[in-house]
């Protein structure tokens, strides 16, 4: 893509990242700064939505002025401001676009909304070039879906869950073994240490379907540790952890395997916090190749920008000014619930 040099100030304040970055022309990160609250959320093992937004208040401004100060830019320089308007704790995400439609405000800014798991699948546009129509499996806290897109910016979602998402049940399992939030990297170091000995169920892969559904495996794992204290018994946690680990990335690999053969693309990307497992990233190359699919071009973002970022955001919204979508007005609110129709739903 020829170079515009078109600078982008984007927000992310979906969860319990306070994000904010300068991209130029939806490829290049000139600053991404990223005040993480995990440290307070670690006592209550998830995220508390009123801790998010206090915290997000707290640190939205002073983010945004590094972000700018890193950038080695001011609001002058800029072309529009881009915000998180869902997926996502409806609290935080009002901090964002609260800040967002004050700097279009005072600063005379197009603003473009932002759908979250968009900005995760653009992530991959921040270190590779898209090739369309593309595959994108998206596994996060809150979400697991396969999305094909046809063209930038048009999303078909072909495979969602029925019930937990997969970082969700990492989450859930990781307070059964002990383990604190965020689990998820944890569960994956123990797993590289462990075997798969206890044989949990792979919900739906037989099925002729793109669907998940993990609350099945969630239930199956902490039934069998509740039955073995019951029993006084001891179980190898890095097994459990192992145990675990191998039915979910047989599922995610499963589906998007199926997904492929339905839709043939060139390239696929893998994006989300759980994107950065190190399991799901071996074995998902090497099951394609198995399975015939080695001419498709999987794409991992790197892992610091698997997790929530405010580059991503402004790859995304580059992608939505290239479109010429509408921009949004100072009507602007949060969808906590968003769909990947957010240019018609919140523009209407």
């Amino acid at each position: 893509m020829k170079a515009t040099n078109e600078l982008i100030l984007a927000i992310e304040s979906s969860c319990d990242e306070t994000s904010v970055a300068v991209v130029r022309d939806g490829q290049t990160i000139l600053s991404n700064i990223i005040a993480t609250q995990i440290n307070s959320h670690k006592r209550f093992g998830g995220v508390v939505p009123e801790v998010a937004s206090r915290h997000h208040v707290e640190a939205i401004l002073v983010a945004a002025q590094d972000a700018l100060d890193e950038a080695q830019v001011t609001y002058d320089d800029l072309q529009a401001v881009a915000v998180t308007v869902g997926p996502g704790l409806v609290g935080a995400l009002l901090i964002g676009i609260s800040a967002a439609k004050a700097i279009s405000f005072a600063h005379s800014l197009p603003l473009i909304p932002v759908n979250h798991m968009a900005g995760h699948i653009y992530a991959a546009r921040l270190v590779h070039e898209l090739t369309y129509p593309l595959m994108a499996l998206l596994v996060s806290g809150g979400h697991t879906e396969l999305v094909y897109l046809r063209a930038p910016g048009e999303f078909e979602i072909i495979g969602d869950t029925r019930d937990d998402a997969a970082g969700e049940a990492y989450d859930k399992i990781g307070r059964v073994l002990g383990v604190p939030y965020p689990a998820g990297k944890t569960i994956d170091a123990m797993a590289h240490e462990g075997k798969d000995t206890f044989d949990f169920p792979r919900a739906m892969l037989q099925e002729d379907n793109l669907d998940f559904s993990f609350s099945g495996l969630k239930s199956a794992f902490i039934n069998t540790v509740h039955h073995a204290e019951q029993k006084q018994e001891a179980l190898l946690k890095n097994d459990l952890a192992a145990s675990f680990q191998a039915s979910v990335i047989d599922v995610l690999v499963g589906k998007t395997i199926k997904a492929l053969q339905q839709y043939p693309v060139k390239q696929l990307v893998v994006a989300g916090g759980v994107a950065a497992n190190q399991g799901l990233r071996e074995q998902l190359a090497a099951h394609l190749a198995a399975a015939g699919l080695d001419q498709v071009e999987v794409i991992f973002p790197p892992l610091r920008l698997c997790g929530d970022n405010g580059a991503m955001i402004g790859a995304a919204a580059h992608v939505a000014l290239q479109k010429h979508e509408p921009f949004a007005d100072l009507t602007l609110n949060a969808d906590p619930s968003l769909s990947f129709d957010y240019a018609e739903t919140m523009l209407s």
